[in-house]
């Protein structure tokens, strides 16, 4: 059989002289006796330290044994009762597993299979046992409630225990992934869809432990600025072994040991499968993370055996068995739990003669018997215990478990248990006998739930338990206790004001304005969590490094380059702003944990999140969805946004399509404004949004680095602002050619110039709208189109964009900085018998002046006269000649290459 190669490098050098290594060793072992492990650490250190100052090459590793890492004399014992304990999980196991199953038996009529995960819950149901029963804290009086990120796949698990609770009825769970008639449980954790119980969406691989680390981090935000009292609060997170792999998952690991995150414990569930097959067949998972997190500076605790190997490690004085135990690979001990124990007999522990003869009194069943470490409560509690009380570090427990334990033939450590979802009625009555579940034979055909009397030991002690811990979880707090009052519009009145002559600003300035206007009210000011990823003086914010300083948990202990500045860099321990670096993905972490706030810490912040448009959804849409999916509420800012706006930095940095992925989720409302004054009307409402009122929905505005003139808000125009059009421009009245120009970001200046040629060159006068929001337009059109659907013989709704044109006659051309798709969303809204042309920026981005680049996209002031030329001829209102002559007029390329494909 393959094996691991020996931890010793091949030329590693002989020993020389056995008795003066015995002498050290035993001198080793002298210290350990008297003094104990830390004096023996503390020693080898130094030691270590001065051959590495003698010029000695020490090769590193962060590797330990093959054992548990906290010996069986170390262990804190349970205080609960194991074997009541153990009945529960049993019967959490059943009602899991019976969820699933049932949900898979229907007739093929109603849609074929709902899916479901069995396996994933077997393998962890002596942690969860662990944590609910024992470390897990509710919300109470005296406690703000732990955090605990739930492995996505074993929610049927945690519904089975709330079912023994009293907080999930049976219907529920017969209507496990059945939500459309509103008395489902949800596929997953999802608290947009179980807002009172779910806490955080964890399904999609790799985000809840990245998004994780920085709840744990905002937690000692909230403490170090006095906001709120974190102090005895953990953030659990549960996580696979498989799911490591993604990116994101080890991503921030360096983050939660530099900045001590001690309230942060991850639980890998190291059971060595993912979902097609083994994780590292070739090698070994808990060995590769141990060196991964054990590096970056974490707390490693490993347990991978349970107590009856105890006594087998006892007789291993000369190492054979944690030698074996060490080379095996994890497809083999995928393999051991996938067959019986005369195939562990023959193949693992045959592997040594010294190991074989270990077992030899052993039975078969005894050998099979040898549990895994995540399968022992009292080894898992003394691995909680030891996690929950280590000060300094973020602690990751590594354990050892079975995919699928107690399944049997029906998948237990089999490459296809992830899939397993139906079982026979062979299976069934396996998985009854294994837990002992008292369910006659004659019921198991109809594969009922379990649920002892309330007054048995077991229910007793299950409520007893979660009473003790401060009440029940999940829970999720849907609105915060507290409320605020939002500063009135004309509290940013300097933004709402035309700007003086000759002075221009950027929609990016005014959102600086807003931003630090917002930060001198004393109520709500320090609630404001202003969100940076190494771009302050990109987008005018450095000013702030001054006024509310950037957080550091330990202060600011160096001098810094620029102290002589005004505007100097400052760090400070109870600093308001997170500076995440050169990082969109822990920016858009941070985000959420403020965003949901509200939530978790019963505490309303406001985070504003400021980074390139072209970095946002594109880069982190998934964190995006997942946001809406946790009811966040906050800003997130597109600085210099549009395919033509960032002049300089070409494809990499210039977005056209932001605003088109940001419509698709249904909880994010989002402007392209041109403006200062729309800049501030959409953001004071979204505060009264989202504050006030305390909705579900955030905001995502993208900005602009284009100064201009800004022309100050028209009292009356507040209300279209929002609903994402208004009259910006009106054509003279009896013109008899007219169009309307329909704008938005930077573009919309370039229709503003349009109409001045239109009028000049081609006699033909303009309306110009300015449209903030096409996705806000096309979803109340689509509000209304649906209504008329279905209330065919009531009064039929007109869509926003029909009510605006309807008074003013001739075809529609509308503009923007974004792809044609983000504008043709409204084509169905405008008004019968008008001709509709898009303009956009389809195509990859590219380096050049803003007048060039908007040459070559074909949205400049030339192409929207040309376009609305067009119209009018489509109209039959002007020749078609009046058309080309403004293409040879205007010095418009018509043959060069679509820029779609240029």
């Amino acid at each position: 059989m393959s094996a691991m190669p020996s931890s010793q490098p091949s030329s590693a050098p002989q020993d020389s002289d056995s008795q003066e290594t015995r002498e050290w060793l035993d001198a080793l072992s002298a210290v350990i006796g008297t003094e104990g492990g830390e004096r023996a650490h503390y020693l080898l250190e130094q030691v270590l330290e001065h051959a590495r100052q003698s010029g000695i090459d020490l090769p590193f590793s962060a590797n330990t044994a093959y054992v548990n890492t906290i010996p069986t004399d170390q262990e804190e014992r349970c205080p609960g009762n194991i074997e009541i304990e153990e009945r529960l999980r049993a019967y959490m196991r059943w009602n899991a597993m019976a969820m699933v199953v049932k949900a898979n038996r229907h007739n093929p009529e109603d849609g074929g299979d709902l899916g479901g995960h069995i396996g994933s819950f077997a393998s962890l149901a002596h942690l969860f046992g662990a944590g609910f029963n024992h470390f897990w804290h509710a919300e109470d009086a005296g406690h703000g409630g732990d955090c605990i990120y739930i492995q996505g796949h074993v929610a049927p698990g945690v519904y089975a225990r709330a079912f023994l609770e009293g907080r999930l009825t049976e219907e529920q769970l017969l209507h496990f992934r059945q939500e459309v008639d509103g008395k489902g449980l949800s596929s997953y954790p999802h608290p947009k869809l179980m807002p009172e119980f779910w806490q955080f969406p964890t399904v999609s691989m790799g985000l809840g432990p990245l998004m994780a680390i920085y709840q744990a981090r905002f937690l000692k935000y909230l403490h170090a600025r006095g906001i709120a009292d974190t102090s005895n609060r953990k953030v659990w997170v549960f996580c696979g072994d498989g799911e490591m792999d993604e990116v994101e998952s080890l991503g921030a690991i360096g983050l939660a040991a530099r900045e001590k995150l001690d309230n942060l414990i991850f639980v890998i569930n190291c059971n060595l499968q993912r979902l097609d097959g083994p994780v590292r067949g070739n090698g070994k998972i808990i060995q590769e993370l141990e060196g991964e997190f054990r590096g970056s500076g974490w707390n490693v605790i490993k347990l991978l055996w349970g107590s009856n190997w105890d006594p087998l490690l006892a007789r291993d004085k000369d190492g054979a068995l944690r030698k074996v135990m060490m080379e095996t690979l994890d497809g083999d001990y995928q393999s051991f739990k996938a067959n019986d124990g005369a195939y562990v007999r023959k193949h693992f522990f045959g592997r040594d003669p010294r190991t074989l003869e270990m077992v030899a009194k052993m039975s078969d069943d005894d050998i099979w018997n040898l549990r895994r470490g995540g399968h022992d409560p009292q080894k898992v509690y003394a691995a909680f215990h030891r996690a929950v009380n280590h000060v300094g570090q973020p602690s990751v427990l590594l354990v050892k478990t079975v995919k699928g334990f107690g399944m049997g033939k029906a998948g237990e450590g089999k490459n296809t248990v992830h899939q397993t979802k139906k079982l026979t009625d062979d299976d069934i009555k396996y998985f009854r006998d294994r837990f002992n579940i008292p369910i006659p034979d004659s019921e198991l055909p109809k594969i009922p739930f379990y649920k002892p009397a309330d007054d048995t030991p077991e229910m007793r002690y299950l409520h007893e338990r979660r009473q003790a811990m401060g009440g029940y979880l999940p829970k999720r707090r849907v609105k915060a206790e507290e409320s605020f009052t939002v500063p009135s519009l004309e509290t940013f009145k300097a933004i709402l004001e035309p700007t003086v002559e000759g002075r221009e600003i950027s929609t990016t300035q005014a959102y600086v304005r807003f931003l630090t206007q917002l930060l001198r009210d004393q109520a709500l000011g320090p609630r404001v969590v202003p969100i940076l990823v190494d771009e302050a003086r990109t987008f005018g914010m450095e000013g702030l490094f001054r006024q509310v300083g950037i957080y550091n948990p330990e202060g600011q202990k160096y001098t810094p380059v620029d102290k002589d500045q005004v505007m100097y860099y400052r760090e400070a321990e109870n600093g308001q702003i997170l500076q995440e670096g050169i990082n969109e993905a822990g920016g858009m972490a941070s985000w959420i944990a403020a965003a949901t706030s509200y939530s978790t810490s019963n505490r309303i912040m406001v985070p504003f999140y400021v980074y390139y448009s072209m970095f946002g959804f594109q880069r982190i849409g998934d964190l995006a969805w997942a946001a809406g999916d946790m009811q966040a509420r906050g800003f997130l800012l597109g600085g210099t946004s549009g395919r033509t706006t960032l002049n300089g930095e070409g494809l990499q940095h210039e977005d056209g399509h932001s605003h088109i992925l940001a419509g698709t989720i249904p909880n994010c409302v989002s402007y392209d404004p041109s403006f200062a004054h729309e800049v501030a009307v959409i953001m004071q409402h979204g505060l009264k949004r989202m504050v006030e009122k305390q909705e579900n929905v955030f905001y995502y505005l993208t900005l602009l680095n284009e100064n201009y003139a800004m022309p100050g808000l028209r009292a009356g125009t507040e209300e279209q602002i929002l609903k994402g059009m208004y009259l910006l421009e009106e054509a003279p009245a009896g013109t008899p050619l007219q169009v309307n120009l329909l704008g938005s970001g930077t573009i919309l200046r370039e229709s503003m110039a349009a109409r001045t040629l239109l009028a000049a060159d081609w006699g033909v006068s303009a309306n110009v709208w300015s449209c903030p929001s096409f996705n806000e337009l096309a979803r109340d059109g689509q509000a209304a189109e649906r209504w008329n659907l279905l209330h065919p013989t009531d009064a039929q709704k007109v869509s926003f964009v029909a009510e605006q044109l309807a008074p003013h006659a001739g075809p529609v051309i509308a503009s923007t900085d974004y792809m044609k798709n983000y504008a043709e969303q409204i084509r169905p809204f405008i008004p019968a018998g008008r001709a509709f042309k898009v303009l956009g920026t389809d195509g990859f981005g590219r380096s050049d002046f803003r007048g060039k680049l908007r040459e070559h996209f074909e949205i400049n002031r030339h192409y929207i006269v040309v376009a609305a030329l067009k119209a009018l001829a489509d109209e039959g209102k002007v020749p078609a000649a009046k058309v080309a002559e403004a293409i040879t007029k205007y010095g418009i390329k018509a043959d060069k290459i679509n820029p779609l494909y240029a």
